[in-house]
C-alpha cells in the first residue's frame, strides 16, 4: 500500500508491487506486505523470516536505509495495514477467525532449537522455562488450562538457537508478556478468548525482558548477526550494466559508405518499475557492508 496526498493504492505481486488491485488478500494468502506512508513518513512492513537474526538484520538494513521514517513491523499482519489506513482491523478477517482449543498436553520439545520459549512465574516467585514446538500466539489460544500443564510438565533442554518468540505467564498479577519476530495475528485484539480480566504485556520483537527473567540454567542464545546481513548482501541481484556510453559512441561512429549504423534493440534493457535501481543497490549495498562491520566489531 502506498499512501501520499491522502489517498492510497493497494499493490500486488509474487516478487515485486507492480500491480494495482482491488482487493484485500487475507491473512493466509498475503505472506509479506508493506505500507508505506508519504505523508506521515511512516513504514509499516512483515514478512517470514527463517531465523531470529534473519529478521534483526532486515529491521537494521530498513532502520539504515529510511532515515528519518518511523519504520515498524506490522505484527498483527495485515490488521496493522487496514487498522493504519482507518478501516479497521477485520476488514479481511471473519467472525470468529482467531481459533481457540482446551490443550490436552504441552507442546514441549526434547529438541535444542523449539519455536519458542514458555515460562512461568511460580508462587515463590521462581520461574521456570521451557522449550515449545508451538507458535507464540497458539500458547494464547490454549487459554488459562495451559498454565496447570506447564506447571506439571517436565524439563526441556535448554535453548542451543533463538527461538521465534516467547510467551512469560505470571498467575499472581495475572499477567502475560509476549515477543515475536514473526506476526502474531490477532494480539491487538486483547483480551483474546479466555483471558479476561488478565493484561498482556505484548514486546514486539524485544526478548531482552523475559530473558531476564529466566533461570540461569536455562538463558535464551544470541547468536551473531553479521552472517544474517551478509546473507542478505548475497541475495541482492547484479544490476545489469550501463551501456549508455557504448550505445552513444555506437551511434555516433559513422557506417561504411555513409550508411546509418544500426544497433540491435536486445542491448536495451528496459528498467522495470519494482525492480531497485542500480544506484538504489549500491546504496544498499554500502548500508550492508556497514552493519557487517559494526556486527563484527560489537
Amino acid at each position: 500500500m502506498v499512501v501520499e496526498n491522502g489517498a492510497w493504492q493497494r499493490y500486488y505481486s509474487h516478487w515485486a508491487a507492480n500491480r494495482e488491485i482491488d482487493e484485500w488478500l487475507d491473512d493466509v494468502w498475503c505472506e509479506g506486505a508493506a505500507l508505506v506512508d508519504h505523508d506521515r513518513r511512516i513504514l509499516l512492513w512483515f514478512a517470514f523470516a527463517d531465523t531470529w537474526t534473519d529478521h534483526i538484520a532486515a529491521r537494521a538494513v530498513l532502520a539504515r536505509t529510511w532515515p528519518g521514517w518511523d519504520v515498524s513491523f506490522a505484527h498483527d499482519g495485515v490488521g496493522d495495514l487496514t487498522h493504519h489506513l482507518g478501516l479497521g482491523r477485520d476488514l479481511t478477517r471473519a467472525p470468529g477467525w482467531f481459533e481457540t482449543f482446551e490443550p490436552s498436553g504441552f507442546a514441549a520439545t526434547e529438541y535444542t532449537d523449539p519455536r519458542s520459549v514458555a515460562s512461568l512465574r511460580r508462587p515463590d516467585g521462581s520461574v521456570r522455562a521451557w522449550g515449545s514446538d508451538w507458535e507464540p500466539i497458539e500458547h494464547l489460544a490454549a487459554g488459562l488450562g495451559l498454565i496447570d500443564l506447564l506447571v506439571a510438565s517436565s524439563a526441556t533442554p535448554a535453548l542451543a538457537d533463538m527461538p521465534h518468540g516467547g510467551v512469560h505467564f505470571d498467575p499472581q498479577a495475572r499477567t502475560v508478556s509476549l515477543w515475536a519476530v514473526q506476526n502474531v495475528a490477532g494480539i491487538h485484539n486483547w483480551p483474546l478468548p479466555g483471558w479476561e480480566n488478565w493484561v498482556l504485556d505484548f514486546l514486539g520483537d524485544d526478548h531482552t525482558q523475559q530473558a531476564g527473567l529466566l533461570p540461569a540454567d536455562f538463558p535464551i542464545p544470541q547468536p551473531p548477526l553479521a552472517a544474517a546481513l551478509r546473507r542478505l548482501g548475497d541475495g541482492l541481484s547484479t544490476p545489469p550494466p550501463d551501456r549508455g556510453a557504448f550505445l552513444a559512441h555506437a551511434t555516433a561512429a559513422p557506417g561504411p559508405e555513409g550508411t546509418v549504423p544500426v544497433v540491435n534493440p536486445a542491448a536495451l534493457v528496459r528498467h522495470e518499475p519494482a525492480d531497485p535501481t542500480p544506484a538504489e543497490l549500491a546504496a544498499l549495498r554500502r548500508a550492508l557492508d556497514a552493519l557487517v562491520a559494526g556486527a563484527e566489531v560489537d
